[in-house]
């Protein structure tokens, strides 16, 4: 990548600006550090992230003592040019220095118990990311009366007829023409296809990034 474009970004009077770390596939927002010119063109030579720490005033390499690393896929940067984000693999799935995928697993809800808060809640990503995680922990943590747990207990056979249903009704809702049909044929059968890809071990995640090799 082009380093002239460090040249343009308005860095604080300490000579640093907040860095937002995102996930590349599901968008999720993983952790804020703070960067300056140096941190950036090391990240850019190397290809891994590096921040400024402000508490150690030195250069941080992400992930270089826990291997939480986190490999560089694109920076942009805000209409005022005082702010980034780092499209970034997080290697390990752990952004977060207590052990979560995201540093912002506190949810300001009052329903929301001190134990769920040491669970770490799931940062917010796309729909169809938070879709695939729930039915996965369905197969883990199964519950009575659950369509999902009774389409994975039917295996192929339930799976398969589903999808075969939902394919000719959003077929149909097309030929129909019926905007809202059309946008809940296509979410019924985007879930039933996740599940069959959890029933046989294909993380949505992988469909990500063929779509993304795609798109590139």
């Amino acid at each position: 990548m082009n380093q002239e474009f460090i040249e343009k970004l308005r860095f604080n009077e300490k000579g640093l600006i907040p860095a937002i770390a995102q996930d590349w596939l599901d968008g999720a927002i993983l952790m804020m550090a703070w960067a300056n010119k140096d941190s950036l063109k090391k990240t850019l030579q190397t290809g891994e992230v590096h921040y400024w720490s402000r508490s150690r005033e030195q250069l941080w390499h992400k992930g270089e003592t826990s291997g939480h690393t986190q490999r560089l896929k694109d920076i942009r940067y805000d209409c005022d040019s005082d702010a980034i984000i780092l499209s970034i693999e997080q290697v390990g799935s752990i952004a977060c220095h207590k052990g979560s995928r995201s540093c912002f697993f506190n949810d300001i809800k009052e329903t929301t118990s001190q134990e769920a808060r040491s669970n770490f809640l799931p940062p917010i990503a796309d729909s169809c990311s938070e879709l695939f995680e729930t039915i996965k922990d369905r197969s883990i943590n199964p519950k009575t009366k659950s369509y999902t747990n009774s389409l994975l207990k039917g295996g192929d056979n339930s799976i398969l007829k589903k999808i075969g249903e939902e394919s000719a009704e959003f077929v149909m809702a097309c030929k129909d023409n019926e905007p809202e049909s059309i946008s809940n044929e296509a979410a019924d059968l985007i879930y039933h296809l996740q599940v069959a890809l959890k029933y046989h071990n294909v993380d949505w995640r992988d469909v990500l990034e063929v779509l993304k090799k795609r798109r590139s």
